[in-house]
Parts: structure tokens; sequence; C-alpha cells
């Protein structure tokens, strides 16, 4: 049996080099770019979102009877993030250089944060309570991370 969180933190990587080449397109002026790519990242942190929220989250309720803790926080880190990436949204299409870089630079932080809390403490939480439900949660958030282009 695998742990059903090993794919997340590669989407995590793979979310970073999508805010990576967005933030490198807004900070060259390139809004054509720099929208392409933060589309893309956007459509990758949603079905991330997604991911854990819909089964990830729930599944380690059920299987703790804990909904109150760590989910609970992640949650609430997800809608800060949300609130982020619309922000992001209007900055690059205002073509907003400077705010831009600026909306980006406290979703980087939040992210680092939120990414070490995650991979250290949830995800090997998570593994370890979920038990004979991990194949069936690994293979429904690969399903929802893999739906989406990008």
């Amino acid at each position: 049996m695998s742990a059903p969180t090993k794919i997340l933190p590669d989407h995590h990587k793979h979310c970073d080099d999508l805010f990576v080449a967005a933030e490198d397109a807004a900070a060259r002026a390139d809004w054509a770019a720099a929208t392409a790519a933060f589309d893309r990242f956007r459509a990758q942190m949603d079905a991330h979102f997604e991911a854990e929220e819909t089964v990830l989250f729930p599944g380690f309720e059920a299987a703790t009877g804990m909904s109150d803790g760590p989910t609970q926080m992640m949650r609430f880190e997800h809608e800060q993030m949300r609130t982020l990436l619309a922000q992001l949204a209007q900055t690059c299409a205002a073509r907003d250089r400077d705010g831009y870089a600026g909306v980006a630079e406290t979703l980087l932080m939040l992210l680092q944060q939120h990414n070490m809390k995650e991979e250290n403490i949830l995800y090997p939480m998570c593994d370890q309570a979920l038990g004979p439900n991990a194949e069936q949660i690994g293979a429904e958030m690969s399903a929802l991370l893999g739906r989406v282009d990008g």
C-alpha cells in the first residue's frame, strides 16, 4: 500500500514552478505570457485545493474524528491563498507590475509556510490515519490533479 499523499509534494513543486513562470513574465511586463502562466498556476492551485478539501481532508476527518484540528487550519489558509490569487488576477489584468510583485511576495511566503506544514505534519498524519481507505483516496486525488492541464 502506497501513501495516499505521495503525489502532493510533487504537485506543490509543480505549482511552485508555474508560479515562478508567471512571476517572471509579470516582472518582464510580458502580460500575455504572464496571464497565460498565471491561469495555468491558478488552475493547478484550484485542483490542489479541491483534491485536499473534497477527498483528503474529509477522509482524514472521518478516520480520526478530528474536524477542528489541522484540516480546519489548512482550509483557512486555502481561503487566504484564494484571496491572494484573486488579487494577482486583478493586478495581471491591470498590467500592474509592482502590484503583482507585492501580492506575489505575500503569496509566496504563505505558500512556503503552508506547504511545509502539510508535507511535514499533516500528510504524514493522513498517511498513518487513512488505513484501508488510503489507496482509494490517493486514486481520487490523482484523478482530480490529473484532469487539469498545465
